[in-house]
């Protein structure tokens, strides 16, 4: 519903209550006045009554002061019975039994007569009533009834207490309402301002939840649908961004790569003349300059391999798949970094059943992950260490992880380690990783990783088994 609804639905409720409350009150003063008026009126005659049974009867018994034990309560004073010569015969007031009144002064009917006694403030002003008694032709005196009206007008000011303290508790709890509205309806425009700020400092995460379908959950929907457009320009700046500094990034790689080559197609060629010309002359020391060279020249070959990729890096891969055994891989790839680890005096575990399938894979390109995946764990164990190398077959996958006891990775860095050129190195470009990554998606296959701050890394690889029909 509506904000401007229900704040006419509560403005009509508070009025249509407070009329409703005023009417009900209304009758009921009404009905009570009127009670009160009849009851004065029945003690009035029944007053006047007694009076003219007094006069006219010979007893000297006075029934007054009785009855105006109970006529009291009713408004009823005094009463007095007047004779034709002005004298008080009988009255309610002993002390005024034989005083002359002046007949000339005595009005008929029903006046307000002054004040001869104290009475509180608040009551009302006496009232005198005169009746004449005849009988027959001959008028045999006066009944003069003194009178207040006082319940009258206890009940007309009740009355008037009632409705004031209705209409206060009427508006009082419309105040009320109204401030829980208030209250209600402000606290989310302070959320939704809350909001606005942390947008315009930067802070895009931010999701108003909708609860309902007023103004307000309108407000907080738009909001939302805004914050959402922001967030998704702001993706799209940043992946722009991204390829434009890759494309720079690339083109300047391209270029130093292209450059690196020479230099590394001179040492291969240089490498196979010294093998031409020194080996013969070398004697006993043949062999051992043999395998020094096969080794330069394995290192030169796998150099240009990665400058090749690197400068390829953007293009698709071109895999040349072969059954490959994984120890036979490693065999040509622990040697390359065996002096490494020695140095640094890490330890390499391999936990490899006998029985593993070989693996389908680009032997060339899959050395380099395993290079890569050595390369890190001994570059996060300065002081020293065990790096376990394991495979098994799980659900007709093949996997491989490398496990090692360096420094670990913030938990921060975790979903950036595989991004192009992110690295936390001091050396590196940050290419190793996301090479690694995209080798062994071409392959089909998924890469993890688990780390703990102190406590070391863990890699991976899951790989599928050879198509039968390969």
């Amino acid at each position: 519903m509506k904000l401007n609804a229900k704040l006419i639905i509560i403005m009509l409720s508070l009025l249509v209550l407070t009329l409703l409350t005023l009417f009900m009150l209304n009758q009921f003063s009404q009905n009570a006045l009127v009670n009160e008026i009849q009851d004065s009126s029945q003690e009035i005659s029944k007053a006047i009554q007694m009076s003219i049974e007094d006069l006219t009867s010979n007893t000297e018994t006075s029934r007054l002061n009785d009855y105006l034990i109970k006529a009291r309560d009713k408004g009823i004073s005094e009463i007095n019975i007047i004779n034709t010569e002005g004298e008080i015969v009988d009255s309610s007031d002993p002390e005024k039994i034989g005083k002359k009144r002046e007949l000339k002064k005595l009005e008929k009917g029903v006046h307000a007569v002054k004040r001869t006694d104290e009475r509180p403030a608040l009551s009302h002003k006496p009232y005198e009533v005169v009746v004449p008694v005849i009988v027959g032709d001959e008028q045999l005196g006066y009944v003069q009834i003194n009178m207040l009206l006082d319940n009258i007008s206890d009940i007309q000011r009740e009355n008037f207490i009632r409705r004031l303290f209705a209409t206060g508790m009427v508006f009082t709890v419309g105040i009320a309402l109204t401030i829980f509205l208030a209250r209600r309806y402000t606290t989310p425009i302070k959320d939704l301002v809350e909001y606005f700020k942390r947008v315009s400092a930067g802070d895009l995460s931010v999701t108003i939840p909708v609860e309902n379908n007023n103004e307000i959950g309108e407000m907080a929907a738009g909001f939302n649908n805004m914050v959402g457009k922001l967030r998704e320009r702001e993706a799209l700046e940043k992946r722009l961004y991204e390829a434009e500094h890759l494309s720079r990034v690339g083109q300047l790689a391209s270029g130093i790569a292209h450059e690196i080559r020479n230099p590394l197609n001179y040492i291969s060629l240089a490498i196979d003349h010294l093998r031409t010309e020194m080996l013969p002359c070398c004697g006993d020391k043949a062999s051992e300059l043999e395998e020094l060279t096969a080794k330069i020249k394995e290192e030169v070959r796998r150099a240009n391999y990665m400058v090749v990729n690197f400068m390829n890096y953007g293009r698709p891969l071109k895999l040349r798949r072969a059954e490959v055994a994984y120890t036979e891989l490693l065999a040509k790839v622990l040697p390359l970094v065996q002096n490494r680890l020695t140095e640094q005096q890490i330890v390499l575990k391999q936990q490899i059943p006998s029985d593993l399938p070989p693996l389908w894979i680009d032997g060339e390109l899959f050395r380099n992950c395993i290079l890569n995946f050595l390369t890190n764990a001994s570059q996060a164990m300065p002081e020293g260490g065990s790096i376990t190398l394991g495979a098994s077959l799980e659900d007709k996958r093949l996997k491989l992880f490398f496990k090692d006891e360096g420094r670990g990775i913030a938990p921060d860095d975790l979903n950036k380690i595989f991004q192009p050129y992110f690295t936390t190195k001091d050396v590196g470009i940050g290419l190793g990783l996301a090479i690694t990554e995209r080798i062994i998606k071409e392959h089909s296959g998924s890469i993890e990783v688990e780390s703990a701050i102190g406590k070391g890394t863990t890699f991976t690889v899951y790989l599928p088994i050879q198509p039968t029909e390969s």
